[in-house]
């Protein structure tokens, strides 16, 4: 992220995942993260954020913690209608 302006300011970026299929209904994005960052004028920063199985998890039919293997969408940005995506295939083990 990068502060174009003359004054200081604080930037939010939020952390979405989107499984694609998954044997129950999922919500289209899923908050997993965020981070406020305070920038001076011109500054530029990179942000990392790290993301376990436990990010990945869902319930499933019978009520248990499960990672579906599949195809998740890892999307990041100032907000939800303002993402970057990345594709993330999960394999089973």
């Amino acid at each position: 992220m990068t502060n174009t302006g003359r004054r200081e300011g604080d930037e939010v970026a939020e952390l979405y995942i989107h499984q694609r299929a998954a044997s129950v209904t999922r919500p289209v994005m899923e908050l997993r993260g965020f981070a406020r960052v305070g920038l001076k004028p011109g500054e530029k920063k990179t942000l990392q954020f790290r993301l376990t199985p436990q990010d990945l998890q869902m319930l499933n039919r019978d009520m248990h913690e499960v990672v579906e293997p599949g195809l998740f969408d890892i999307m990041v940005g100032p907000s939800s209608d303002q993402t970057s995506s990345v594709p993330l295939q999960v394999v089973a083990p």
